[in-house]
């Protein structure tokens, strides 16, 4: 007799819904990575850059072997996955740690955390040349204390107050609180994708930043937790990482109206009204500091910098649409801004007309709205869209859990749609 998908054994429906588990797809993967890592040491003009494309290649195509040769199971592929992250992560960052090398980003979030603790704002007043400006808002300068306290006179301390292990512990510390938030967990189906997420942590897009500059990690991190919150229906939580975010770089702040719309859906208006509340009272006491003792540096360092319009001109010069617009003059400037502005009410009006149910069509969403804003600005990088990347890509992987309510009932929570209650049925040949 046939049974209904619905009552189909758990093993059955877990194997269909793993299309990640075939061996051509993970070795194409893998030496497409390979490909990419392998450019780097060809065209990059920075010396970081090089060492993490040479070291990740090889790292790559070792994983590609891996998974090519072995048995087309979970343990190779997780086998691969810890190759990967061998030679994309652990080799290269313990090397430029242990050389203190890496990106200015991180030079700027150490000095932000030592003029933090001087000076209670991480702003200095008058810079004299662009590796003074702090492009960030006061929050990111915390993970520059460390630094401040340990020094850089020995090499343990060296590499233990490195901006870039603290921006790698906020990311993997807020990916898994939401995927405890999430509940997955611990059958054959959630061990595989805990193997796919370990591939988006080995895979460039995060592997890249987390090696040579560490900046974006933390955002990266605590949007996926405020949208895990808020899918989780936990209205303070949400808040209080939409704060944290808030106050590591005023691109986070898109992100408000999306988790907010989404905990409406999910657990009432005024849970969404306690959230923003939290969120905006984070964020002001947060940025507080440096809005009274250093308003003017701050304005023109978090604002007038990043865009393209502050004293010294920014590093951040991809041929995006919106820098190529800028730099046809003023004209171009205001046609670059004005796109910004109507992409953003674009995004707006969507969360109105057909506002978010889950948490895979938020994280959408939001990455949608990041997207064109990194696009359309003035002034950006093609590395600042592993966010959207990885908000589009995180929650596909982190699994559900069926959370026990009582005596053969259990509540679901999906990433893919809402929470539902249901009776186990029983199954019968």
């Amino acid at each position: 007799m046939l049974i209904p998908p619905v009552l189909a054994p758990a093993s059955s429906v877990r194997r269909a819904r793993r299309p990640l588990d075939r061996k051509p797809v993970w070795v194409a993967g893998w030496l497409l990575a390979a490909a990419w890592a392998g450019a780097f040491p060809l065209v990059s003009t920075l010396a970081t850059h090089r060492i993490w494309g040479a070291c990740a290649a090889v790292g790559y195509l070792l994983a590609a072997a891996v998974a090519g040769c072995g048995p087309d199971r979970d343990r190779t592929r997780a086998l691969a996955v810890g190759t990967a992250l061998t030679g994309a992560v652990l080799v290269p960052l313990a090397y430029l740690l242990v050389y203190g090398a890496g990106q200015s980003e991180v030079a700027v979030i150490e000095r932000a955390g030592r003029l933090l603790a001087e000076r209670a704002t991480p702003y200095l007043d008058t810079p004299r040349t662009v590796r003074e400006v702090t492009p960030y808002l006061p929050g990111m300068a915390v993970l520059g204390l460390p630094r401040a306290v340990l020094g850089a006179d020995e090499v343990v301390v060296r590499v233990l107050g490195d901006a870039r292990l603290w921006c790698a512990a906020v990311l993997f510390g807020c990916l898994w609180a939401g995927r405890r938030t999430l509940a997955s967990g611990s059958g054959p189906a959630d061990r595989g994708n805990r193997t796919a997420l370990g591939a988006l942590m080995a895979s460039p897009v995060v592997a890249l930043p987390l090696v040579v500059s560490g900046v974006d990690l933390p955002l990266t991190g605590l949007l996926c937790l405020a949208l895990a919150y808020a899918a989780g229906g936990r209205p303070v939580a949400a808040g209080l990482a939409l704060a944290a975010a808030g106050a590591l770089k005023w691109t986070a702040w898109p992100a408000l109206p999306v988790v907010l719309t989404l905990l409406a859906h999910r657990a009432g208006a005024r849970a969404a009204l306690r959230s923003a509340l939290v969120a905006f009272t984070g964020t002001a006491l947060a940025l507080l500091p440096g809005l009274l003792l250093s308003p003017r540096a701050m304005a023109e360092q978090v604002l007038a910098f990043p865009t393209g319009r502050g004293e010294f001109t920014t590093p951040a010069g991809s041929p995006m649409p919106g820098k190529l617009l800028a730099d046809l003059g003023p004209a171009g400037w205001y046609a670059a801004t004005g796109l910004l502005l109507a992409g953003g009410l674009a995004v707006a009006a969507s969360l109105v007309l057909r506002p978010p149910r889950h948490l895979v069509a938020a994280a959408d969403r939001l990455a949608l709205g990041l997207s064109l804003a990194f696009l359309l600005a003035p002034a950006g990088r093609f590395g600042y869209l592993a966010l959207p990347v990885v908000l589009v890509l995180w929650p596909r992987l982190v699994r559900g859990e069926v959370r026990r309510s009582g005596p053969g009932r259990s509540r679901v929570v999906a990433v893919g749609g809402p929470p539902t209650d249901r009776r186990r049925p029983a199954l019968h040949p």
